[in-house]
């Protein structure tokens, strides 16, 4: 029987598979445009940007909190927040903001299923 993965080991792999699946679905003959500044770069040459930080788990796998982005604008400017909330729109903005203060704490075996449905997703656009 395979060991368990640790709880941090879950997280760390929930997030590659879940980034992956963000840029390739939302890819166009796998380039991807960038939604704070529309830069277009292939989706394995651009980041999955989060609108709420990751550090809230409530909205860190949110479909609707991740979108491309390219690493200028996730990393050098900080995610361009406010021309992010721009791209999702007042409405949406407010609801994943409210719910990034709900606290939420995945057990494994729901990080577990994640992983495997972001991999199935992953797998069928490859």
């Amino acid at each position: 029987m395979p060991k368990k993965l640790t709880r941090s080991k879950l997280i760390k792999k929930l997030d590659a598979i879940f980034s992956r699946w963000v840029r390739l679905s939302n890819s166009v003959n796998e380039i991807c445009t960038c939604v704070t500044c529309g830069k277009e770069l292939h989706w394995k040459d651009i980041q999955a940007g989060h609108f709420i930080s990751r550090k809230h788990y409530s909205t860190r796998w949110d479909e609707r909190n991740v979108k491309p982005q390219c690493v200028g604008c996730n990393v050098f400017k900080y995610g361009e927040q406010y021309k992010f909330s721009l791209f999702l729109g007042l409405k949406l903005s407010k609801a994943l903001s409210l719910q990034s203060n709900e606290i939420r704490k995945f057990s494994s075996n729901e990080l577990e299923d994640m992983i495997e449905k972001y991999t199935e997703r992953f797998n069928k656009l490859v």
